[in-house]
């Protein structure tokens, strides 16, 4: 039976390198047998946050917010792709997320870090793993972290050069290690109720 994943990508640039990396991740986990959706936070095109999902009146939130709700409640696990800013986080897809909490919870989040430079959004990978951690994911200790983009995948999101090689090596034992706690976390679910 395959697992139900969500891939979330943050990037509101015109000229976004990072979509590559989402689609390699895509693609990588789809050929592994997995159901997986793409959820990009600029074609959602939430605003900044003033109020969080669940402080909307039952079924009166937006549209795009209600649909999104569902898809992260149905969900068996999160892969984010995030690009480094000023050594920090995206904007777009820390807006995305902020609009829900107890939606994340009691699932694993793997983190997919890109940048133009040779440090692979290292910070940024970092800062998210608090961050997803205190909205109540269990966020798995592979990562992978890929630079410079441009020359480690091509347009169309296929691996080149020496970076591309490290990228296909590194991502059996990523996707191997998300699964891992999938696969824990659904059947701890199923045996158990959540304590809140």
């Amino acid at each position: 039976m395959s697992n139900r994943i969500l891939v979330l990508y943050g990037s509101y640039r015109s000229d976004r390198m990072g979509v590559r990396l989402a689609n390699f991740v895509i693609e990588g986990l789809r050929g592994r047998g997995e159901e997986v959706e793409f959820i990009d936070a600029k074609a959602i095109g939430l605003p900044m946050l003033d109020r969080m999902y669940k402080e909307y009146p039952k079924g009166s939130a937006p549209e795009a917010l209600e649909k999104l709700a569902g898809q992260i409640r149905g969900a068996d696990g999160f892969v984010f792709v995030t690009g480094e800013y000023n050594w920090g986080i995206q904007p777009g897809l820390k807006n995305l997320t902020d609009h829900f909490l107890e939606e994340w919870f009691w699932r694993p989040a793997a983190i997919v870090s890109y940048s133009a430079g040779r440090l692979s959004g290292a910070r940024a990978s970092t800062a998210w793993h608090g961050t997803l951690s205190e909205m109540g994911m269990v966020v798995i200790s592979s990562t992978i972290g890929v630079g410079p983009i441009a020359q480690t995948l091509s347009a169309e999101s296929e691996p080149i050069g020496e970076g591309g090689k490290a990228l296909e090596r590194s991502f059996p034992r990523f996707a191997d290690d998300l699964t891992w706690w999938i696969e824990a976390a659904k059947a701890q679910r199923a045996r158990k109720a959540p304590p809140y």
